[in-house]
């Protein structure tokens, strides 16, 4: 089957699914196979430029369609920020801020390439939506310690925080340690992963080992995610749970219940 394949055959293939369509006013939208989750195509616009060039755009409708279930603020914010930078540097790919639009410029025998390109970009940042573990980890602490500053002033707030008086304290840090009630400090972990799971199990093991006097709060990305044997050693050496950083009211109401 394969030795029957040729070049006119998947060139004739592909354009059967490229179409322009001249919308007016020099705008001529571009349809491809490419499509957003919800099985919208991206629409790809072209317009002339005064250099006798092309621009590509999305005409921003991936922003839009990213506000549908996101908060697209913190796409520009730390890790998901630096993600999206690189992303759109690597493709050679520029955002508008003015208008929400991704594009780029490139002649007219270029168009074929920039438009792959533009479409290879705009999937990427899409997918940021669904970030490997270890991208995932990042921007789970940079939310967790929004949430926790957004309910408790920071002075109160250590983050990677490393316990006095005992041995090594530097390699057991703790996420955020708050200033409690009664002068007992909250210690914090995030667990975004069966792996922290599994760190921060040793790390209060060590803690009551060394018979440091604390509280503890343990908040998940999805509690869901971590394996039974793996919560339940967690569960026995640590004090209350948060399943999620989406259940807001219950983060809120046990935070509150131990910081000073």
């Amino acid at each position: 089957m394969i030795e029957h394949l040729n070049e006119q055959t998947l060139c004739e293939q592909f354009c059967t699914q490229v179409r322009l369509h001249h919308r007016g006013n020099g705008l001529v939208m571009l349809e491809t196979p490419f499509t957003y989750p919800d099985g919208d195509q991206y629409p790809i616009y072209l317009t002339d430029t005064a250099t006798g060039g092309l621009r590509v755009s999305d005409g921003g409708h991936t922003l839009m369609h990213l506000s549908y279930e996101n908060d697209v603020d913190k796409f520009f914010e730390d890790s998901r920020a630096q993600l999206w930078s690189q992303v759109t540097a690597e493709q050679g790919v520029s955002y508008d801020e003015s208008s929400g639009q991704f594009w780029l410029e490139c002649a007219p025998a270029e168009l074929a390439v920039s438009s792959f390109r533009l479409g290879q970009a705009i999937t990427r940042i899409y997918d940021l939506t669904f970030l490997n573990r270890s991208r995932v980890a990042s921007t789970f602490y940079d939310d967790l310690q929004e949430q926790i500053l957004s309910l408790v002033s920071a002075e109160k707030v250590h983050k990677d925080f490393s316990v006095p008086g005992i041995p090594g304290a530097e390699n057991y840090p703790v996420d955020f340690c708050l200033d409690g009630r009664n002068d007992l400090p909250v210690f914090v972990f995030g667990i975004p992963n069966r792996d922290k799971a599994r760190l921060a199990t040793i790390f209060l093991q060590y803690f009551h080992q060394h018979h440091v006097d604390f509280d503890s709060l343990l908040i998940f990305a999805d509690q869901q995610d971590i394996p039974r044997a793996d919560l339940a050693r967690l569960s026995n050496v640590g004090g209350e749970m948060i399943a999620s950083l989406n259940a807001e009211d219950d983060f809120r109401r046990k935070l509150l219940r131990k910081v000073a």
